[in-house]
Formats: structure tokens, sequence, C-alpha cells
């Protein structure tokens, strides 16, 4: 589906002291791509949305309103509770971006309001870089490439030169309008060109964990948690506190899960075979025996191990590895995304009759030890 198919569609920009970032991308889109939106958000600073409330959104005045009359859009969603004012940590909002501390808030500023942004499967996202300091154009693109989907977009609007930063310059107008560049020359805005350059980008979503896409996590330790996946894989599992860490990020699974996945890695990395699951009809009784001995050390005597000894009665069955395997790999994806996973996930490869299973962990980069 083309990203104008989607019934929610929605801008985002950002913007310094030139609002008219705004209006030319608006017209690049609506007039040039046919993709209208359905809602529009501006980032800015203190005087950035000072400037963009009177130039774009003044009820007689705005050039917001005067492209939407003069090109006959459909209504948009832009208003004052779009215009997102950039503040750090303590909710004090940004006149200028300039100090590391401030770069670093409109990093997990524009970074939070991408992430909500996306947050919707049934929505396509539009983001501008044009406009705002340069750092906020990289933020906005890099926030874009971890969240964004396949329906969004990137671009960069260009504006034909001499009209390009003008003051009083918003958009090519259907009827001729004169203004005067900075050196007095008459210029007709309705013989601008404008048009929207689309920048790709790589879409890492599927490596970013559910618990950050879900949370309120900043730009940083997204940042941080997708480079660990181009680390060395280090697993420690801690079976006294019941924890896991891969690469340093520590997480928890059920009793049953850890025990199957200690289990599991016991066999095949340690031992350096690769598990077979067992075949239909036929359970393997030699794997209970295994598996329950690494359960009850973790779980101790409770109610649950005994009811998981009492269904393995016979041999465990082919079904009961194969939901175990998943939802053990499931847990991995969860708290660590698809990338970062990988290593850590388990692998499964046909044989004629079943299925072997193994990961990609050497036995050095697996440690039982305590998780501070």
């Amino acid at each position: 589906m083309h990203p104008y198919e989607y019934k929610k569609r929605i801008l985002i920009a950002v913007s310094g002291l030139s609002p008219q970032i705004l209006t030319e991308t608006l017209y690049g889109l609506a007039i040039k791509q046919k993709f209208i939106p359905t809602e529009i958000h501006l980032i800015t600073t203190i005087e950035g949305a000072h400037r963009a409330n009177l130039s774009l959104l003044h009820p007689e005045k705005g050039h917001f309103h005067a492209l939407c009359r003069e090109y006959q859009l459909p209504a948009i969603r832009f208003d004052a509770e779009q215009i997102h004012i950039i503040a750090d940590a303590k909710n004090n909002q940004l006149d200028d971006i300039r100090t590391p501390a401030q770069n670093s808030a409109a990093a997990d500023y524009i970074t939070r309001i991408i992430k909500e942004l996306t947050h919707d499967a049934d929505s396509a996202v539009h983001v501008s870089i044009a406009g705002g300091r340069k750092t906020m154009g990289y933020y906005l693109g890099y926030a874009l490439s971890l969240f964004g989907r396949s329906q969004d977009r990137l671009s960069h609007v260009l504006v034909e030169e001499g009209y390009e930063g003008l003051p009083r310059f918003y958009y090519p107008t259907l009827q001729s309008n004169l203004i005067e560049t900075r050196d007095n020359r008459p210029l007709d805005t309705s013989k601008a060109e404008v048009t929207l350059a689309e920048i790709p980008f790589i879409r890492m979503r599927q490596d970013i964990p559910e618990k950050l896409l879900q949370g309120k996590a900043g730009f940083l330790e997204t940042i941080t948690l997708a480079r660990k996946a181009e680390l060395t894989p280090e697993l420690i599992i801690d079976l006294v506190n019941k924890k896991i860490s891969a690469n340093g990020e520590v997480f928890t699974m059920p009793d049953i899960q850890l025990a199957f996945y200690c289990w599991l890695l016991k066999q095949t990395v340690v031992e350096q075979t690769r598990l077979e699951k067992p075949r239909p009809q036929k359970p393997r009784e030699d794997y209970v025996t295994a598996f329950m001995a690494v359960y009850k050390k973790i779980a101790g005597e409770a109610k649950d191990t005994d009811k998981t000894e009492a269904s393995l009665i016979g041999g465990m069955k082919s079904s009961f590895f194969s939901d175990k395997t998943n939802s053990i790999n499931a847990a991995l994806i969860s708290n660590l995304g698809s990338r970062l996973a990988k290593p850590y996930c388990i692998n499964k490869i046909k044989t004629r009759l079943t299925g072997e299973y193994f990961t990609d962990l050497l036995p050095e980069q697996i440690q039982f030890s305590i998780i501070e």
C-alpha cells in the first residue's frame, strides 16, 4: 500500500526561525506527490513556536491557512497543540539548541515524538529534515531510522535559487504575487519551483526490543542498545537471581523457560552437539531426567515442577519441546530486538524425520555467574 493510501497521514517537520519550511514541504507533498496529510506536527523552540503560530496559524494572515484555501486542500489538523516545543528532562522549554545538554534534550525529545507518532500501524509518516539546526535534522532522521516502518518516508525540501530563505516566500502561489529579494530584486511567487528530495534510510525498528518501543527510552539509550548488536556475544546466566545478561542487557524469563534454555545450552554449546527434537509419537525419556534436574535447581520444590514432571511421564513430547523453544526465542527478541537476539536464539535445521536445534554461541561466550 502506498503512503498516500493510508487513512492517517502525518507530516512531521522541525523548524528554527524559518517556519516557511513547513508550507514549502506541505506544498511539495500535497501538490506534487498527492500525499495530503491528515495532521501536521512541528517540532521547534520557544521562538520558533512563536513565529510559527503567527506566520502560519494566524486566523487571517497565516500562510498555512492561505495555502490550504488557495489549493482547496481538505481539512488538515494543525494548530497550536501540534507545535511541540523541545523541553529538557525537567520539562523546561528550550529557546535554542547550542549546548551539549540542550542537544541531548533535543535528541531525547525528538526521539520520543517520532516513537509516539509511528506507533499506529495504520498510519504513514512523512518526515522533513529541512528546517531547524543541523543537529535537529540529524536527530529527526536518525529517530525515523530507528522507529520508521516500510510506509514512512524522509525528505528534504528544495527551493529554487533566489526564493530560498526569503522571509516573504512560503510556497508557490497560484496567482501572481510579487516579493523582493534582499537586494530589492522583484520575484513572482507563482513562478517558484519547490520539490522534495526523498532520502533513503535504513529501517532498524525490528532491531529495537519491545520494551523500548513501548517505554520512554531516550535517544542515547536506544542507540546504545542498537550498537550492542555489533559486539561479540556475551551471555551471563545468573541461576541464583534468575537473571540473564546478553551483552549487558539484563532481563528475566519464567523458571521453566530459563531451565529449558540452560539445558539446551549445555547440550548444544558445552557439549558441542545439536539437540534432536523428539519425534512424533516417540517422546524422549532421557531428555526429561536432564531437563528436570536443571528445572528443580532453578525453581526449587515449587508446585509447578511437580506438575511439569507429571506431564512429562513417558518422555518429553515434540509439542513440549516446540513450545519451549518458540517461547524462549520470543522472549529473547522481545527483550533484545531481533538483531541483538540473533546469536542467542535457538536455531533449527530440518532433518528427514524431525529437526536439530542449536545456537550460534561458543563455549567461551557463556558464563554462569552472579549478575550485579
